[in-house]
């Protein structure tokens, strides 16, 4: 009697879960997405199947041992595939494609806020910027970010696909003529 409890009090808990990805899902629809909102949905599907498993483990008849194993593989999965995701590249497109400027029913493009996620963004703020039109001071922040991406491929030790991939894009862009002091970037006056 108590087996058929569990299952539906375990049922009724991945319902749950389920519609607050859903909930977080219209909510991002409309306000756009942000490193929080995107943990989230790591998180609750980590609950999720973690609930599941819980379910598996009584259905098949396995032993605590088994249900810790299973929970210790599904969080090194999501660990692993998370650490080759690049998120910060998927938001600031994904807000972009989905803001009112882009023709999308998301609130206007937050720049401040894609600016925070840093270098991986650069492509998504340039598209802005042509969206938006060439603001001088949207620019000068989006030198920022490409001397803090120069800065950080000088280095071998800092190295890595992403950041090799995103100066390849950065490389393949024209570049412009010999900048001015009133053309530099604000990052770069307070170093002169």
């Amino acid at each position: 009697m108590i087996r058929p409890l569990v299952y539906l009090w375990i049922a009724q808990n991945v319902l749950l879960v389920l519609s607050s990805i859903l909930r977080l899902d219209l909510y991002v629809q409309i306000y756009l997405l942000t490193w929080w909102r995107m943990a989230a949905f790591v998180w609750m599907m980590l609950v999720a199947l973690g609930l599941l498993l819980i379910l598996a483990r009584i259905a098949l008849n396995r032993s605590n041992g088994w249900l810790i194993r299973a929970n210790l593989v599904t969080l090194t999965a999501t660990l692993y595939t998370c650490s080759l995701v690049n998120f910060a590249a998927i938001i600031a497109d994904y807000n972009l494609g989905h803001s009112r400027e882009a023709g999308g029913k998301g609130v206007w493009i937050d720049m401040n806020y894609l600016f925070s996620l840093g270098p991986q963004a650069l492509p998504a703020i340039d598209r802005a910027i042509a969206l938006r039109g060439s603001d001088p001071t949207l620019v000068s922040r989006r030198g920022c970010l490409v001397e803090q991406q120069m800065k950080a491929t000088v280095s071998w030790r800092s190295w890595g696909f992403r950041n090799w991939r995103l100066q390849r894009a950065l490389d393949a862009q024209p570049k412009s003529s010999s900048i001015g002091w009133f053309d530099m970037p604000i990052c770069a006056r307070r170093d002169v």
